[in-house]
């Protein structure tokens, strides 16, 4: 059985020091918790670095802005509390998670005058997916809920609150036997797994959903300029569910599942073809450290 990320051994960064995992605490009546008023990030270490550091604590940053507060801590400081703390835990390939929100000093909707506080953990992380069905292609059943319009939810920041309605359609989808789902937006339109973009192929062509009511992944885009590398043409463009049948294959893309082919979206089938394969190996090798560097990492 797994350990409960609360009984984990190490330290995590906390409002600017490095305290024992254990005491890593809040009040339950944070504002963060009670109006999700928090934002977080999402990153993967390999080889002792994070992967695309500095766009992660920039997107930290700009979503607070996007929630109305400002996060006390510059990116250099983050970025160097990040990398201390994976040497301190001695983490070579891990998954880190920084989060910033309002603390206790006022409970109501109106928090103008909290304490935005910041800690970061990191952990060892094993694949995101069962890696023996990652292969073959995970399956998703299609989600109960969808993303809103950007007018009423601020889609361009990775808030806590934004992913309620994913928890609810993994569930949904776990008890039915899929690995996850897909959720269409407002529109009805192709958007986004529920926690990971999604890429389609036909005719040696990739194409995605443009990102103007979710996020636009870091993964996502990293993944985009590597199939242009390779001459492959990415249209990024509305797709409607009736477009599934058409498809060759599909994919999903993200820190925790980077890249990992899709056998099936409910009732629609696709194949695991070379432009999937070859992106999964592109990928690896972009995320991966020269075997000096991973040396350096391991002390």
């Amino acid at each position: 059985m797994a350990i409960p990320f609360d009984q984990h051994e190490g330290q995590i960064w906390y409002d600017g020091a490095f305290v024992p995992w254990a005491d890593a605490k809040l009040h339950v009546l944070s504002h963060g918790l009670h109006y999700a008023s928090a934002v977080f990030e999402g990153e993967r270490a390999y080889g002792g670095e994070v992967f695309k550091l500095g766009e992660h604590t920039d997107r930290l940053h700009e979503s607070a802005r996007l929630l109305g507060f400002e996060i006390p801590y510059s990116a250099e400081t983050i970025n160097d509390a990040t990398r201390e703390l994976l040497k301190r835990g001695n983490l070579v390939d891990a998954y880190v998670r920084p989060i910033a929100w309002r603390g206790s000093e006022m409970m109501g909707v109106s928090a103008q005058h909290n304490t935005i506080h910041l800690a970061i953990a990191a952990w060892e992380w094993p694949s995101y997916f069962d890696p023996e069905q990652r292969l073959k292609g995970i399956r998703l059943d299609m989600a109960p809920y969808r993303r809103p319009d950007p007018a009423t939810a601020p889609s361009r920041s990775k808030a806590a609150g934004l992913y309620m309605i994913c928890t609810i359609s993994k569930h949904e989808a776990e008890r039915k036997g899929y690995a996850d789902a897909l959720m269409l937006d407002w529109r009805g339109h192709v958007a986004e797994a529920t926690g990971a973009n999604v890429f389609f192929t036909k005719e040696g062509r990739i194409h995605t959903p443009t990102p103007d009511c979710f996020l636009d992944g870091i993964t996502r885009r990293t993944v985009i300029d590597l199939a242009r590398r390779r001459g492959i043409e990415v249209v990024e463009r509305t797709i409607l569910p009736e477009e599934l049948s058409g498809f060759e294959a599909c994919f999903l893309t993200g820190t925790a599942a980077e890249v990992t082919p899709v056998s099936e979206i409910a009732d629609f089938s696709f194949q695991v073809d070379d432009i999937t394969r070859t992106l999964m190996t592109d990928y690896t090798a972009e995320v991966t450290p020269s075997s000096e560097a991973r040396l350096a990492a391991a002390g």
